[in-house]
């Protein structure tokens, strides 16, 4: 029997996003904890400072509030990436109270490091498949982007 309908596919496909993206996103995350902790000596949690730092956060609370966790807990591990040269703290001149946190280029040189490994990781789980294999995650993809986009509900 073969399903064509979209109230016969639509079930499946929910069942195949279930089985496939929550475990794929899980190895990925693990090899790139794995990568941060082992060849550079960082933390996942550092990591991810570092790579919101570079999407353009660059205060405390707006760490604290895009983690989800306390400015505390933001400052203990800004501590580490100061003492360790991947960010500097500069106070605003016209608000004291205010902290600019920003990249060094070594934080920088960092990031870019995690993201080679990571994609040469992926890159060596993908040699095995075939260019229609490929241009057919490509499309699946762009279909899961286009489908949750922001604004698409």
């Amino acid at each position: 029997m073969t399903l064509s309908t979209p109230l016969e596919l639509i079930p499946l496909t929910i069942d195949r996003f279930w089985e496939s993206i929550p475990s794929t996103w899980h190895a990925v995350k693990k090899h790139v904890r794995a990568t941060a902790a082992e060849k550079f000596g960082i933390t996942i949690e550092q990591f991810h400072i570092l790579r919101h730092m570079r999407k353009g956060i660059g205060s405390v609370s707006e760490l604290a509030e895009v983690k989800q966790i306390s400015r505390s807990a933001i400052s203990q591990a800004l501590d580490t990436l100061v003492d360790r040269g991947f960010i500097t703290r500069r106070q605003d001149r016209e608000d004291r109270r205010h902290i600019h946190l920003e990249l060094t280029p070594a934080g920088n040189d960092l990031l870019d490091a995690v993201f080679q490994e990571n994609r040469a990781w992926m890159a060596s789980k993908m040699t095995g498949l075939t260019p229609e294999e490929l241009n057919m995650l490509l499309e699946a993809m762009d279909l899961l982007n286009r489908t949750f986009a922001e604004g698409s509900f």
